[in-house]
């Protein structure tokens, strides 16, 4: 067990970090991804009535410019930033939370011992090896940045991903990780490593058993967890099991719109 607060347990309130503060409330918040780069996109998406915004740093069009400025246009509306770095590194972990984003998710969790990494990379001392030099990410959650400093190990949300057959092997000792939040399952990287193609259908036996031991070990070990759906009714089924979810992104919800639109236009 952890011997200092995490999220899970901070007794520290800021209405900024909307999306800790109805996770911890139990109040099952949506978030999207987002992976153009654009400040009117992230205001756009931000004006919808999600509670968090996962920068697409990983598959998105977002480099470091588009990613400060995505940040600093989500919170100034109320909605929380999360950014997903394209891999476990100390330096990425660093560049992307001195953005001010309000968490951070990483791709292909393997082992506990890249859990426990980027927990370190994630955090100031004396919890981790986090350094501070920028006045940004104080901005971000609306303080002071010696305030800052003082609340961003307990108050920024730390995301994995689950999403490789040897991620779902070691997933209960990941889980067992202090300062690991949010277990994040990335259904189709899931199915390319289980299965040897996307996307799943959902009812594969190999497929349903990973995903229920993820879960169990997420609950096992007192952390929240979360996955990646298609649109609001499958969202809405997953209120049973998750703490949260994410419902497509940005470049999906544009085309979706325009293909429906288009055959309704051209139907006879």
């Amino acid at each position: 067990m952890a011997s200092y607060p995490t999220a899970h347990t901070t007794d520290i309130e800021n209405p900024r970090l909307r999306l800790l503060n109805k996770i911890k409330n139990g109040e099952f918040p949506l978030m999207t991804f987002m992976a153009l780069p654009s400040v009117r996109i992230a205001q756009i998406i931000a004006l919808t009535g999600v509670d968090g915004i996962i920068i697409d740093c990983e598959h998105g069009h977002i480099g470091d410019d588009a990613m400060h400025n995505s940040v600093a246009a989500i919170s100034s509306l109320g909605v929380s930033p999360v950014i997903r770095i394209r891999g476990p590194a100390h330096d990425i972990i660093k560049r992307a939370l001195d953005t001010g984003a309000h968490g951070i998710m990483v791709p292909q969790i393997n082992n506990a011992e890249e859990a426990q990494q980027i927990v370190a990379s994630s955090k100031f001392p004396p919890q981790g090896v986090r350094g501070q030099g920028s006045a940004f990410p104080a901005i971000g959650h609306g303080l002071t940045t010696p305030e800052y400093m003082k609340t961003a190990n307990e108050t920024i949300l730390t995301m994995i991903q689950i999403e490789t057959r040897m991620g779902v092997e070691n997933v209960d000792a990941i889980c067992a990780v202090p300062g690991v939040d949010v277990v994040f399952i990335g259904p189709n990287d899931l199915a390319q490593s289980l299965l040897g193609y996307t996307p799943a259908r959902g009812d594969e036996p190999e497929f349903v058993a990973a995903v229920d031991k993820i879960i169990a070990a997420a609950k096992k070990h007192g952390k929240w967890a979360a996955r990646m759906v298609n649109n609001g009714s499958t969202a809405k089924e997953a209120r049973k099991r998750y703490d949260t979810v994410a419902i497509t992104g940005d470049t999906k919800a544009i085309q979706n719109w325009y293909i429906s639109e288009f055959e309704v236009a051209r139907s006879s």
